[in-house]
């Protein structure tokens, strides 16, 4: 079966991005990161992207008056790489419905919360305010509402005593890092059915790092 072949869109550091790409450096990994792109040119990811021999784009939204004119620059970015799945790692940016649309069940993203709760920005400082126990991540499928979609994949990430937003981001991202390469693998196995809210992975088997949820300590 012929890899699926994947583009990253980022805004910042990406450092999904590059856990993304050393993933797929495996001979068994079912995608190749094709494509490495960023709406912002000072973006630190694509020089890392660069170093690993992936091909970059940048795609500056300020210099396009509409979403539109740049989701069409986007889409023909994407069209020419041949790109079968989007993964959003950092990507600042609200894609309009259509877009979203035209790429359903092959849209994922990671989120740094377990959803539905914390949607949104300043995930870890809003949980350590709400004083929860357990906080996380979420691989999920990108839909037009902002953080919702059918999840893939979480992570749960106890929250110690002691934590400030640095230390809880940083267990967080390591856990980020964990499920968004395994979760992408399951796609690009043909391994995720979506039945209406919820996805359905085929031949989980009870298998820690393919189930639902995968608690980590």
């Amino acid at each position: 079966m012929a890899r699926k072949r994947v583009a990253i869109l980022i805004s910042s550091r990406g450092s999904n991005m590059a856990a993304l790409i050393d993933a797929a450096r495996a001979h068994d990994y079912p995608a190749e990161i094709a494509l490495v792109v960023s709406n912002r040119p000072a973006a630190k990811g694509l020089a890392i992207a660069a170093a690993k021999s992936v091909v970059t784009v940048t795609i500056d939204h300020a210099a396009y008056k509409a979403r539109e004119e740049f989701e069409a620059e986007l889409a023909k970015q994407l069209a020419a790489a041949k790109i079968d799945i989007i993964c959003l790692a950092g990507f600042m940016r609200v894609l309009s419905a259509g877009f979203v649309k035209q790429w359903e069940g092959r849209l994922l993203n990671v989120h740094p919360s377990l959803l539905p709760a914390f949607k949104g920005l300043d995930t870890h400082v809003r949980a350590l305010d709400a004083g929860v126990k357990v906080h996380g991540c979420t691989v999920h499928f990108v839909v037009p509402e902002l953080d919702s979609g059918p999840i893939v994949m979480q992570v749960a990430v106890p929250v110690l005593e002691g934590d400030d937003e640095e230390k809880l981001a940083m267990r967080v991202l390591a856990a980020e890092h964990r499920i968004y390469p395994a979760a992408l693998r399951l796609l690009a196995e043909g391994r995720l059915t979506i039945e209406g809210e919820r996805v359905v992975i085929a031949g989980a088997n009870g298998d820690p790092d393919r189930a639902l949820v995968s608690p980590q300590t």
